[in-house]
């Protein structure tokens, strides 16, 4: 109800009062009707007084600024708060055109039914400006004609905190990219002298040392990789955080890279006296489509954790399918974790022992940068531990069949019992899973009396037996086994122990298996006819040949840091190749010019023309005389995928980040034989 509508009732009420009024003055004391009438009308006009009054104040309290105009811009009614802003009595505005300034219109809407919702920014005759949203409504003056009532509320509270947010907001955008490139950029100046470190300790270390220095220099190489992983560690974190972490859709092999993984790890764990082992689940098979590179990270975090807190027994790796995906499981025998440390264990810098006594070392990024790998893919961790009896951590990732990939070949044991001798918490179990689903059956003891009073009261036809229950119990075992019919008997040895153990057949055995054990060396070692143990034997997996030189190779090596340039000149050199050094884009493109070159090795990052551009040159060079393209490959300390999808796009053929690899030289060169 507006203020005139109350105006009008209560004039008609006073006219009909009036009228009683005169009625009686006229007539004396009115009659009981009219008098019941005029206590009625009474009534009501005390009633649409106290509706106009809480009607008022409703308003007030609600409303801060009221104003309502004419056609012609004249104010027919302003309360209070309207005047204070125009510093008037409100009462006088009346009739007048007073108008606030305006110093900022703001976002305006308008409804079907005509009314409006704006935003101002007002400045008032006393004070600072403010903020107000107002609703324009069309209504009807007491003459009949069309009025506007502008309504408005000082909104001023949440303009300023609406900005502030949307300021602190851009500065922390700024202050994120220029910490990544701050990171960038400090991960470039870190690798190239970490580059000559590594590298040139390699080459030391193919040199004749003596022990104590072969000592020195092994330290200088590990101190040098831990220093590595720790800015790998750092960088991929800050890359996560950021949001600039991308992931590929490819199909590979998830049993290769979990063998591989294992493989890389067992040194370590070797090391140590401790296991690791690797158990694909029986319904495992074929190719997946992921990311394999952040599969693998995953994996190797997990492992690796487990390794490096695991003191006896060890570590055990199971991959199986379940209904959201793949399963990764890490199991371990360490210290296990307290329950009240669990929920801190995926949080940045945090690791299991959180004291300034802990044994370990490490920015306790790890387990903070899988957690968010693998919701990154979509995918969930689980944790269980119980202190005392080791920890399982398990990734369930929503990795997708390939269903173009061939499924694997079959191997069948059907009928074959094995015995497997060791005293293992996870290698013997999985060999013994794994010989299962192959149709075989197998049985484990942990000692020799039990191992000997199976062997003559059953039928075997394989013996397996660990060489870390000592070479006694081996070579009673292999004795025994040949004492009763057994077909093949091999020994599970660590590379370390192959060295040590000598040849197999000289204790008896007809074959080794090289620990951790890959599924399928097992099965086409159990498969095959029994043979000579040099004919059953598995290469060992620990002692890289020297590779042999390439002889002919002409390759130009742009790099303008000396260090690293004479660590890759030695190198190729010890390949027998010719290195024709730059050092920088321009000298490297003029000797482009001028010579014929089967590879070319070009640092990202030079002074004067930087390795993209050169790239970009010298394919340009190519593509105006018609020659056979060069084999390109890109030198950098930026190591982000990002970094290497650039200088693909330069023409690059090849991307070798730093501290470089020098077993990847051999197959480089190769890879130019190839292609000449």
């Amino acid at each position: 109800m507006t203020s005139q509508t109350l105006l009008l009732l209560v004039a008609v009420l006073v006219v009909t009062v009036a009228f009683l009024l005169c009625r009686t003055l006229q007539g004396g004391r009115p009659s009981p009707g009219e008098g019941a009438e005029i206590e009625r009308l009474r009534d009501r006009v005390r009633r649409i007084a106290e509706s106009e009054e809480r009607y008022r104040s409703l308003v007030e309290a609600t409303t801060e600024l009221i104003v309502q105009r004419d056609s012609l811009g004249r104010i027919t009614f302003a309360n209070a708060g309207f005047g204070c802003l125009v510093g008037t009595d409100a009462f006088a505005l009346v009739g007048s055109t007073v108008e606030v300034p305006c110093l900022e219109h703001g976002p305006m809407a308008e409804g079907p039914d005509g009314v409006r919702r704006i935003e101002r920014r007002l400045a008032p005759v006393n004070g600072p400006p403010r903020w107000f949203s107002f609703i324009e409504m069309p209504v009807v003056g007491s003459d009949g004609q069309t009025q506007w009532l502008h309504a408005g509320s000082d909104i001023t509270g949440r303009i300023e905190a609406a900005r502030s947010l949307d300021e602190a907001l851009s500065r922390a955008e700024a202050a994120n990219v220029a910490k990544s490139r701050f990171l960038a950029t400090v991960s470039h100046e870190f690798r190239t002298p970490l580059n000559g470190i590594l590298g040139m300790a390699d080459l030391v270390l193919d040199t004749g040392l003596d022990a104590e220095q072969r000592t020195y220099v092994e330290a200088v190489r590990t101190s040098g990789k831990a220093l590595l992983s720790l800015i790998d560690g750092i960088l991929d974190f800050s890359r996560i955080e950021s949001g600039r972490l991308d992931l590929a859709a490819a199909p590979f092999d998830l049993a290769a890279l979990a063998e591989g993984v294992v493989e890389l790890l067992a040194p370590r764990a070797q090391d140590k006296g401790i296991e690791i082992a690797l158990d694909l689940g029986e319904d495992f098979a074929g190719a997946v489509i992921g990311d394999a590179d952040r599969v693998r990270q995953i994996l190797v975090n997990l492992a690796g954790n487990a390794v490096k807190f695991t003191q006896t027994g060890g570590v055990g790796i199971e991959i199986a399918r379940t209904e959201d995906g793949v399963a990764l499981t890490v199991r371990d025998t360490g210290p296990g974790i307290p329950p009240e440390r669990i929920p801190h264990l995926f949080e940045e810098f945090e690791q299991g022992d959180g004291s300034a006594s802990r044994r370990h070392e490490g920015t306790g990024l790890g387990l903070a940068i899988t957690r968010r790998l693998v919701a990154r893919m979509g995918g969930r961790i689980e944790t269980e531990s119980l202190v005392g009896q080791g920890s399982r951590f398990t990734a369930i990732l929503p990795l997708a069949e390939d269903a173009s990939a061939p499924p694997p070949e079959p191997v069948s044991l059907n009928g074959r019992r094995v015995l497997i001798v060791a005293q293992s918490p996870f290698q013997a179990p999985y060999l013994a899973r794994r010989l299962v689903r192959a149709g075989a059956r197998a049985e484990v003891v942990s000692i020799e009396a039990g191992a000997l009073a199976a062997l003559a009261t059953q039928p075997f036809d394989a013996v397996i037996a660990d060489r870390s229950l000592g070479d006694s119990t081996v070579r009673t075992l292999a004795r025994a086994a040949k004492g009763h019919g057994v077909r093949c008997s091999l020994v599970l040895l660590s590379p370390f122990d192959r060295r040590e153990f000598g040849a197999p057949g000289a204790a008896g055995f007809d074959g080794y298996l090289i620990k951790p054990v890959r599924a399928r060396s097992l099965l086409d070692r159990l498969k095959a006819p029994a043979s000579s143990p040099s004919a059953a034997a598995e290469p060992a997996v620990d002692a890289p040949s020297e590779p042999a030189p390439r002889s002919g190779a002409r390759v130009l090596l742009a790099e303008d840091n000396p260090i690293n340039a004479l660590l890759a000149t030695k190198a190729l050199e010890r390949l027998g190749a010719t290195v024709v050094p730059a050092r920088d884009g321009l000298e490297a493109v003029a000797l482009f010019e001028d010579g014929r070159f089967d590879l070319a090795l070009v640092d990202i990052r030079m002074p004067g023309l930087d390795g993209l551009e050169t790239a970009r040159r010298i394919r340009a060079l190519e593509a105006a005389r018609g020659a056979r393209r060069l084999h390109l490959v890109a030198l950098t300390a930026n190591a982000g995928r990002e970094d290497e999808r650039a200088a693909q796009a330069a023409g690059f053929d090849d991307f070798l980040p730093k501290p470089l690899n020098l077993r990847a030289l051999p197959a480089l060169l190769d890879r130019r034989s190839d292609a000449a």
